[in-house]
């Protein structure tokens, strides 16, 4: 490589400029790909709990910025002369997550048009406006508060069901609640602080979040243990929900053995669901006879808490390949105590709810290697490597073949003039039917003549 020393200040600022515009075009590409993957649900069969987890392990991407990069993957289908500009590496990734919130087919080539004139910033605070007019538009304050409303029903599997509306102060508070509850419970790393400017995508028109990370079901459930227990706290698996769950002992140490294997109330149970229940539980051990107790032996703990505390000492979080989670994580037997296995700091290992059910239930497997960290592997027998490979092939060919480019291509046609907020927003509230006598020439960025 040339020392980059020796190169002339205007080469430099052109092949900047001409990179960015490659660059823009491969995320474009790459975008295209992410919504494909996700389509398919590609992502399932290594073990991965969506598509943003996925990328996290096998792109190196956090799991925030790669749950908004499915967002906007999945908005740009909709979009096909943003995606069009995007491929030539006219429009950055900037732009387009930003004009990916607000748009619609009815004011899409009017975005596109401001978006080429305006900078990264001008259309950041542009959608933002729109965004605000358009939520002001459909407030109605009073009716809503009168028609306020809360009501629950059982259903017939026995879940319990919600249905309501709040006045918008009301809501708010709500919201905020079920925030704080549910960053109490999520990992700093699964779910990355954003600042108030950065639109995340559980709150943008078509976001995707993870469905296996702890959402607004599981903190509604917090807060109500929060006021009747005067604080949240984590448990393990068999004690947090206080299952009880009945299971003949052959049943649990022998394959397909007859026997009793069910929640206490209520249905039967899989075997292997059982097993997983008793890998991290406690356990009472019970003679029958004819179906009545005979003796009843003392409560002790499958995994004693020294043990417990060292393993968590060792693995800090989960240890299935890609998975970062820390709290709400079950101390795993690779070879099961109920087949004999040791409940020793080498036969165990922490796994999330997630990994840990698939290990049991799902057909994923783990094995131990000497020296080595387990392996796990995919139902179809192939290995899930700890550190994916480095990718090869078509997409080296598809880096180096790129749309033609300059070093003006991806240029904000403004030169960074200042925006005329006012006018942008009428105009997208025109091309968008909401608002009418508006003049689809009305100047939104001033021009470098006028300025």
């Amino acid at each position: 490589m040339k020392d980059l020393k020796s190169i002339p200040t205007e080469q430099l600022e052109r092949e900047i400029g001409e990179l960015a515009a490659h660059i823009h075009a491969a995320t474009c590409r790459w975008l295209l790909l992410v919504a494909e993957l996700d389509r398919r649900e590609g992502w399932r069969e290594w073990g991965c709990k969506s598509c943003a987890h996925w990328l996290s392990y096998r792109c190196g991407i956090a799991p925030g910025a790669a749950r908004e990069q499915i967002r906007v993957a999945r908005q740009l289908a909709e979009l096909p002369s943003v995606c069009e500009a995007f491929g030539r590496g006219e429009l950055s990734y900037s732009k387009v997550r930003a004009i990916s919130r607000v748009a619609s087919e009815e004011c899409e080539s009017e975005l596109l048009q401001l978006a080429r004139h305006a900078t990264a910033a001008q259309l950041e605070r542009l959608t933002r406006a729109y965004r605000g007019v358009l939520e002001t538009q459909t407030e109605r304050v009073n009716e809503v508060h009168r028609s306020r409303y809360l009501t629950w029903e059982w259903d017939d599997d026995g879940s319990l069901c919600f249905r309501g509306r709040l006045a918008a102060e009301d809501g708010a508070l709500l919201v905020r609640s079920l925030e704080a509850a549910r960053d109490d419970l999520r990992v700093s790393a699964e779910t990355p602080e954003t600042d108030d400017h950065d639109v995340s995508a559980e709150t943008c028109r078509g976001g995707v979040t993870d469905p296996h990370a702890p959402g607004n079901a599981d903190a509604i459930v917090s807060i109500a243990e929060t006021a009747l227990a005067a604080g949240s706290y984590e448990r393990s698996s068999g004690s947090r929900y206080q299952v009880v769950v009945h299971v003949d002992s052959e049943v649990l140490t022998k394959d397909n053995a007859e026997g009793a294997c069910e929640l206490e109330g209520g249905p039967a149970l899989a075997p292997e669901t059982a097993r997983r229940l008793a890998c991290d539980a406690a356990l009472v051990n019970i003679a029958e006879r004819n179906g009545r107790p005979l003796s009843v032996g003392r409560k002790t703990r499958s995994i004693p808490p020294s043990i417990s505390r060292a393993l968590r000492s060792r693995d800090h979080c989960c240890q299935f390949p890609g998975c970062t989670q820390r709290r709400f994580v079950d101390a795993h037997h690779i070879h099961h105590w109920a087949h004999g296995g040791k409940t020793e700091l080498s036969n165990l290992m922490l796994l999330c709810r997630h990994h840990h059910r698939l290990l049991h239930e799902g057909g994923y497997s783990v094995k131990r290697q000497a020296g080595r960290r387990p392996l796990f592997g995919r139902p179809d027998g192939r290995a899930i490597p700890h550190v994916p490979r480095t990718p090869r092939g078509e997409a080296e060919e598809i880096c180096r073949s790129g749309p033609r480019v300059t070093e003006e291509t991806c240029v904000a046609r403004s030169a960074g003039q200042p925006l005329d907020l006012g006018g942008a927003v009428e105009r997208l509230l025109g091309s968008d039917g909401l608002l009418t006598g508006v003049s689809a020439e009305t100047p939104a960025v001033t021009s470098p003549a006028a300025a």
